[in-house]
């Protein structure tokens, strides 16, 4: 055993010799970091990224230890490396070390977390060929989950409360891969405006939303774990954070898992189910969709209490060419599968256009334990119906006892969009609403225990044979 550590820091020593001889690449170490766990280092961490970037691009490498830092600033053609053994742990709030929010500039027809991307433990704005790797760990700790910011962060008179795990805004060429984030605060991972984007084999174990994807286009999330029992887990959004209605479009999220087990029981492997919360877990598109989501492909998912599939444009945007197969979901909270339009319009008030969904195609899903509040839901606008559904080979088993519905289930309408707080459907296996062209082939549902509402209910409904 001694000669196995021995021989393990003689090849760890020649790594870091190595990459401190090759060029290109610059140890923070080198710039001032101390990586105690007590010396805030991400000054020295800043001063190795902006020699890298003025050198024309490099990676910048945390060799094991604890980094306490607040804002790091990602720059052009540089990748941060985290060794495994590596950790950044993100600064109280009382040490003050985080950036202060930029000024938006105009009306905020969103929350200030996607307004606001300097308050952040790692941030960038405007960069492009960017990357963070590594078998190394982001640890939030320091970091808020609330939505509190505001121009220039002052929060009951401190300046500089860190805010997200890593921000990223109007970026090209960007990856994130391998490394681990623990409590990620607002949003573990958020990407505004970004073009060209891999996310791959990332585990997120975090305390509100794991990946937000904004106004993006040609992103990949593949093979990445994200526990989140007090949020969404992969979420794709279109706010108003540009100040335009921008599409997220081209995106695929494959291989994934998400969960929502307690808050660090995924890492540490004990694997906790978590009392329910509003919502937990679960793939989402939206609530924000100012300009909506297009060309959007999710397969091969696996989702463990978490709540369901959820596909909603609300704000004026356009939800179209949507395909998802191949989606395994197990003790589902609130409902397995939830696609809607409605008019919150979170917006400028001087647009005229209507929220609007189509073509979207769901297959081989298979859901287990699901709630008995609502079965799956497609609901569209009186005038302006869904157009062009498709579920095929979807068996879902559903906890039953639910009590016949005697009251209209309410419209959409300026509503916000959650099965829950509607109450329960008046059917417990689908409801539908407001659809131009339904197609229904090998839709099974099972019950755990008698439920005196109907299997299906459809009110304004076309069937497409």
């Amino acid at each position: 055993m001694m000669r196995k550590r021995i021989i393990y820091c003689a090849i760890l020593i020649l790594n870091i010799l190595q990459a401190q001889a090759m060029p290109g690449v610059y140890d923070v170490h080198d710039f001032g970091a101390k990586g105690d766990g007590k010396t805030l280092d991400h000054t020295a961490i800043n001063r190795a990224i902006e020699t890298a970037n003025a050198n024309g691009g490099g990676q910048v490498v945390l060799t094991p230890g604890t980094y306490l830092c607040g804002s790091i600033r990602l720059r052009s053609n540089v990748d941060l490396h985290l060794l495994a053994g590596a950790k950044i742990l993100a600064a109280p709030a009382e040490m003050k070390a985080y950036d202060a929010s930029e000024v938006f500039g105009g009306p905020e027809y969103q929350d200030g977390g996607h307004t606001y991307f300097h308050n952040s433990l790692i941030w960038a704005e405007g960069q492009q060929n960017i990357s963070i790797t590594g078998r190394g760990m982001i640890d939030g700790e320091g970091l808020t989950k609330k939505d509190t910011e505001t121009a220039g962060n002052v929060q009951g008179g401190s300046i500089g409360t860190g805010d997200k795990a890593i921000a990223l805004k109007r970026c090209r060429n960007v990856t994130i891969r391998d490394i681990t984030i623990y409590r990620g605060g607002h949003f573990a991972i958020i990407t505004t405006g970004c073009d060209i984007g891999t996310i791959d084999n990332v585990t997120i174990d975090t305390n509100r939303d794991g990946i937000d994807i904004d106004c993006c286009k040609y992103f990949t999330v593949s093979n990445t774990k994200v526990n989140t029992p007090n949020d969404d887990a992969i979420v794709l959004k279109s706010s108003y954070a540009l100040k335009a209605p921008v599409l997220c479009e081209h995106i695929l999220i494959t291989n994934c898992i998400v969960t929502g087990y307690k808050l660090g029981t995924f890492l540490d492997g004990t694997y906790v189910p978590e009392k329910v919360n509003w919502v937990c877990g679960r793939i989402k598109l939206g609530t924000e969709s100012n300009g909506g989501y297009r060309n959007i492909t999710i397969s091969n998912c696996t989702c463990m209490w978490s709540s369901g599939l959820a596909f909603e444009v609300v704000d004026q945007g356009r939800m179209e060419n949507i395909v998802v197969n191949n989606i395994s979901l197990s003790h589902v909270h609130h409902y397995p599968i939830y696609i809607t339009t409605g008019c919150r319009n979170r917006g400028p008030k001087e647009r005229t256009e209507v929220s609007s969904a189509r073509d979207i195609y769901i297959s081989n899903v298979i859901a287990d334990d699901c709630d008995s509040l609502a079965g799956i839901i497609v609901t569209g606008m009186e005038g302006t119906p869904i157009r062009n559904v498709s579920l095929s080979d979807i068996r879902i088993q559903y906890r039953g006892g639910g009590k016949k519905v005697t009251t209209p289930y309410r419209e959409q309408g300026t509503n916000y969009p959650e099965p829950r707080w509607a109450g329960p459907t008046p059917a417990y296996g689908l409801f539908a609403r407001h659809v131009d062209g339904l197609r229904l082939r090998n839709v099974k549902f099972e019950l755990m225990r008698p439920d005196e509402r109907p299997d299906i209910v459809m009110e304004d409904v076309r069937i497409e044979e």
